[in-house]
């Protein structure tokens, strides 16, 4: 009898979730379809706006994907997408980032929290950083300049939701919070 109410209570569980549960029919089964799907849902064909470079850009960063490496502060994985206005990824895109620290201070000196990385032939980027913290009046922010290999270029950067300081900066546009960790630019081109 124990066991019968055991199975009896087991199977209403799994038609109780299963229930809940919406499964997406369009899930992506393979690599290139979730890139196809990831690059339909997330553009609108409208170019990323650009941002001012800012006080503290500086030429010559080291290649690499991970810019906080033994940098102290809350890990954080960026991935997306560079894209033409037709909403194609473009590959090969240089894209340069640079950041303040999780105290908001950016190294003038050397390069912590600088690098720059290429996209793959799907036009995809990883970025492995840190949250960069508020200073000043700036909300935290990552600065990011792109560059094609048609010569297409955007200076921009990438804000966090939820900042206090995003109501009050002069500079802040709605259009460039990162959500979920994924971010695609779109060039003009």
């Amino acid at each position: 009898m124990k066991k019968a109410l055991l199975i009896f209570g087991l199977l209403l569980v799994i038609f109780i979730i299963s229930y809940f549960i919406k499964i997406n029919p369009k899930t992506p089964s393979t690599p290139d379809e979730n890139i196809e799907a990831k690059t339909e849902l997330d553009c609108n064909g409208i170019p990323t706006p650009s941002q001012t470079e800012g006080p503290y850009y500086k030429e010559g960063s080291p290649k690499r994907n991970n810019i906080a490496e033994n940098v102290p502060g809350e890990k954080l994985v960026i991935t997306g997408f560079v894209l033409n206005k037709d909403c194609k990824p473009i590959a090969n895109t240089w894209l340069d980032f640079w950041q303040a620290d999780s105290e908001g201070v950016y190294d003038n000196n050397g390069y912590t929290l600088r690098g720059h990385q290429f996209t793959d032939e799907n036009g995809m980027y990883r970025l492995e950083t840190i949250i960069p913290a508020a200073y000043g009046t700036r909300p935290p922010h990552i600065h990011v300049k792109i560059r094609s290999e048609k010569g297409t270029s955007l200076t921009s950067q990438i804000y966090f939701p939820n900042s206090p300081q995003n109501k009050t900066d002069p500079i802040f546009n709605q259009e460039l919070i990162i959500e979920n960790g994924t971010f695609n630019f779109v060039l003009g081109e």
